[in-house]
């Protein structure tokens, strides 16, 4: 997508003249910053004075003023009247610091305060709130405690705790988080029980695009967690946020040179390796910070990281595709018509994988003075997925039933259809976020500016798919449990009777672009005594999605020199290594990638097969969204209260095609009609929103919270596209038509959602909060996939699913929390979310938990820990409903330090061998069961701390 000034005046909707203002005011900033009369400034760090603490409490007690520490430690206070002053610092983990303060006026007041100091008789309290899991959680609850809203933060030391390798298996230990995991690994983050595509995902406060074709959801296993200085889910929003959170917003903030004092680096090596396909993979990781100090004072931070991961692993899956329900057949022996409740077609896949994730960020910080600050933030993510899937299919099409039990639901067909299949494909995910920005104290108003570009691709180039067939063999199966036991005759086995069928050669490539400017102006006030801020900005984001799709379908012409059919014993294996049953021998991918690439000009190319899957499939949809907002934060002695309005205007548009296949048995003869269609959608919402904070004491804090938030729909649901099948017959000389569709709904509206939160923490003043929260959320425009042949669209369809509002649906929810570390060392840890909704939501767990016991002295670190999920709906296949079972995965962390710089660490990931398993209504029926082994990781990082 390309962006020039010209395009933002000629985009879906001009720009009026207050986001104009909005933007012109960026030229402010070259005024010169005016410095309030009387200052104190100061940042809180260390004894060694080398690591900055974000989330310290800092008060001036004779003013009752206060402010919260930033991530490099800063704080100040402006506009003070002259005399002598107590400067209070609070921070969890460490004692209370205070020091007297002279104000003189028209000075300037500047400090280091150090917390976490060394008393005589005690331990070293710097190294425990500097070093490992206790460094972690002090932050995070430090950050958590004195949030404006209600948020669950893990920093950098935290994310290292355990054997997370990207964002979201980091995320997956926070109260209330839940995570969708493909083959093992995390992918996708969900919020109390809601769908991941009703989330919002920033990094360094930009917008994330997803470069997955059709969703909205960010896979997070694109970021490696070496990359990140801390993630913040914000549970629920303030006025300044973007409203498209229904379940939350979560926050990657990439580290800086200003998170450490001075130079400061990192490396790590490590090994894993995979039980179930007995192979080691390698990751390498490295940061790099320093801070140089040019003329005048000007101070330029530089950070950079790199993390490369390349890991061999696999996993072994059943699945009964069909659905299973009640059948009709004719029995082979007696000609009678039986029924029996079964599945028409199972399948048994292998997969072998190789991924490799490389991910890298450079970051420019500039402190021209206290009040000037600019910042340049890059991050580049790369995913590689290197696939190479096997599978057979067992398939009953009209043939008859010989043998059917009810009571063990087992049946054994004749005349069936067998498949064996192969899936080669190279697939690349790339994440690039660029965002500079600065901020300025001019007079009494902080400025803060920002414009960022985001893009995610994913490509899959040169994908092939391979289908060998073979017809009238005989096949059974029983299901004693998760997992289908095949029975079949040896023909089945035996690859000569299986020649090649079809080739699907597929170029794929999706783009998700976005660009983004934003201004904020805050102006701190004093009303009666009580302190107070106002704030105001807004936000434009224009984004584009395409998803292009070339797929060239071949069904023909699949012979050798001699003239004789291809099949799969021309590429034929060894028996291959299946654990969940017999599985046969296996097609090498060498052999029939490279006979394909030799062969491909000489098949027969299926051009209306071909113009289906790609026309049909292919779109262009365009996002503009215009957001202002107007809000206001007050502390009236142990209250805080944010309240404000956010309004966002959205524009949206999609281009597509309809695609109509048209077969004439009359006549023999088939032909595809493709037309450009194309729609649009624009809605403008307001959401006012409060969320009040009471602190009952420094240990004891409540909060409130009413907010309004919304999800737009998901592109593939709103992209313009129809898939029409219109299919003419002659009976007895009467013709007659029957027409089906698939289409996307452009007019869809936008989930909307009222939310109210209620929650308690108690922090005991050691490391450690007790919690508990009771949230409620009212979703509106619920979107559902459905028949809509009726709705007086689609006059003279049969059948027609397309995605539609479907109501209302709302859930309430209760999330505890308790962690404690002691001071013998012993470290505790368990969350629970419990949520009962009224409508059966995609992806909403009922139940959603973590337990984590552990312990750490000077020389080792050790954690076990659970998490669990229990069933939930996915969605209705064949007009049977599909459900995941309740997951629970057990990691294990050893860290051992051989010093302060140096430290060797194992890990065991799903340490209980938990498959992932799918069924249909009810748990024996299996829908999908796959397995994916133990995983043992060991390493060394060495760090300049």
């Amino acid at each position: 997508m390309k962006l020039s000034l010209a395009n933002l005046y000629n985009n879906n909707f001009k720009l009026n003249k207050l986001t104009l203002a909005l933007a012109g005011s960026l030229t402010l900033l070259t005024a010169p910053a005016v410095l309030a009369d009387s200052v104190i400034e100061g940042r809180v760090t260390d004894v060694n004075n080398k690591v900055y603490f974000q989330g310290a409490d800092v008060e001036i007690k004779e003013l009752n003023l206060k402010t919260v520490s930033q991530r490099d430690g800063s704080f100040r206070f402006s506009d003070l009247p002259e005399g002598d002053y107590t400067l209070v610092i609070k921070y969890i983990g460490s004692p209370n610091v205070e020091q007297k303060i002279s104000v003189i006026d028209g000075q300037v007041f500047s400090q280091n305060f150090i917390i976490g100091s060394v008393k005589a008789n005690e331990r070293e309290i710097d190294n425990v709130i500097v070093y490992g899991q206790r460094a972690g959680q002090a932050s995070a609850l430090n950050r958590q405690k004195n949030a404006n809203n209600l948020v669950s933060v893990i920093s950098s030391d935290g994310i290292g705790q355990l054997p997370d390798q990207n964002a979201a298996e980091a995320l997956q230990r926070m109260p209330g988080i839940f995570i969708e995991r493909d083959q093992g690994e995390g992918r996708f983050v969900g919020i109390r029980g809601i769908d991941p595509n009703l989330n919002n995902v920033t990094i360094n406060g930009l917008n994330v695009p997803s470069p997955e074709a059709g969703v909205r959801s960010v896979a997070l296993d694109v970021i490696p967690s070496e990359l990140i200085s801390s993630l913040e889910v914000s549970k629920t929003v303030t006025p300044d946020m973007d409203a498209s959170a229904i379940g939350g917003s979560i926050e990657v903030k990439s580290l800086t040179a200003f998170d450490r004092n001075g130079q400061s680096y990192s490396f790590t090596a490590q090994g894993s390796y995979n039980e179930l396909v007995s192979e080691t993979s390698p990751k390498l990781s490295g940061s790099y910070t320093d801070i140089y100090t040019l003329d005048d004072g000007v101070q330029l931070g530089v950070a950079g990281a790199v993390s490369w991961f390349k890991r061999e692993f696999g996993s072994h899956n059943v699945e009964s595709g069909s659905g299973w329900s009640n059948f009709e057949y004719k029995d082979a022996a007696t000609g009678d018509d039986v029924e029996v409740f079964g599945t028409e077609e199972i399948e048994q896949r292998l997969y072998n994988i190789e991924r490799e994730r490389m991910g890298a960020a450079l970051n420019f910080d500039l402190y021209t003075s206290a009040t000037d600050q600019y910042y340049l933030r890059t991050l580049y993510s790369k995913f590689s997925d290197d696939e190479y899937r096997l599978l057979n299919q067992y398939k009953y099409d009209s043939g008859a039933i010989d043998l059917v039990s009810r009571t063990d639901t087992s049946a054994q067909f004749s005349d069936g259809e067998v498949a064996r299949e192969t899936k080669d494909r190279y697939e690349v995910q790339e994440i690039m976020s660029v965002i500079v920005g600065g901020e300025n104290q001019l007079n009494d108003w902080l400025v803060e500016y920002s414009f960022g570009y985001s893009k995610a691709n994913e490509k899959e180039p040169g994908s092939v798919e391979a289908v060998f067939a073979a017809e009238g063999l005989n096949f059974g199966y029983a299901t004693p449990g998760e997992i289908p036991q095949l029975t079949f005759e040896p023909a089945s086995q035996d690859l000569n009777n299986f020649p090649l069928d079809e080739v699907v050669y597929g170029d794929n490539i999706a783009e998700d672009e976005e660009y983004t400017l934003a201004l904020d102006l805050t102006k701190d006030f004093v009303l009666q005594n009580y302190n107070g801020l106002v704030k105001f900005g807004g936000k434009y984001r224009t984004r584009e999605k395409i998803n292009n799709v070339n797929e060239s379908v071949f069904d023909g012409g699949f012979i050798d020199n001699a003239g004789d059919d291809i099949t799969g014993q021309n590429f034929a294996t060894d028996t291959v290594d299946f654990n969940l049953g017999d599985f046969g021998p296996g097609i090498s991918r060498d052999q029939l990638s490279n006979y394909i690439a030799n062969n491909k000009s000489n098949f027969d190319f299926n051009s209306i097969e071909s113009e289906i899957e790609s026309q049909g499939n292919s779109y262009t949809s365009t996002e503009d969204v215009l957001a202002l907002y107007a809000m206001a934060s007050i502390d009236i002695n142990s209250w805080n209260i944010v309240a404000g309005v956010r309004y966002e205007d959205t524009r949206f548009s999609t281009t597509g095609h309809k695609v109509d296949l048209i077969v004439d048995e009359s006549d023999d003869s088939e032909t595809v009609n493709i037309t450009p269609w194309q729609g649009s959608k624009d809605y403008a919402n307001f959401f006012p929103s409060v969320n009040v904070r009471y602190n009952f004491s420094d240990k004891l804090v409540s909060r409130f919270a009413y907010t309004q938030t919304i999800a737009r729909p998901t592109f593939s649901d709103s992209a313009a596209y129809q898939i029409i099948e219109t299919e003419v017959t002659e009976e007895d000389g009467a013709i007659e038509t029957e027409r089906k569709a698939e289409a996307g709904n452009p007019e869809l509206d936008p989930y909307e959602s009222n939310n109210l939160d209620l929650s308690l923490e108690y922090y005991p003043g050691t490391i450690g909060v007790l919690s508990a929260g009771l949230f409620y959320k009212d979703i509106d425009n619920y979107i559902i996939h459905e028949e809509v042949q009726d709705n007086g669209n689609w006059d003279g369809f049969d059948e027609v699913i397309q995605p539609q509002n479907g109501g209302s649906a709302s859930l309430t929810g209760i999330e505890l929390a308790w962690n404690k570390t002691f001071d013998s060392g012993l470290l505790l840890g368990a969350n629970g979310t419990f949520v009962e909704a009224d409508e059966k939501l995609p992806n909403q767990a009922d139940t959603v938990g973590n337990l984590m016991i552990g312990y750490e002295n000077s020389d080792i670190s050790l954690r076990l820990s659970s998490n669990y999920k229990s069933e939930n709906f996915q969605f209705t296949d064949n007009d049977s409903d599909v459900y995941q079972d309740a997951h629970m995965q057990i990691d294990f962390s050893a860290k051992y330090y051989i010093n302060n710089t140096t430290q060797l660490y194992f890990n065991a990931v799903n340490l209980n061998d938990e498959p992932y398993y799918l069924y249909h209504n009810e748990i024996q029926y299996n829908y999908q069961y796959e397995e994916y082994g133990r995983s043992f990781q060991l390493g060394i990082t060495i760090t300049s701390l």
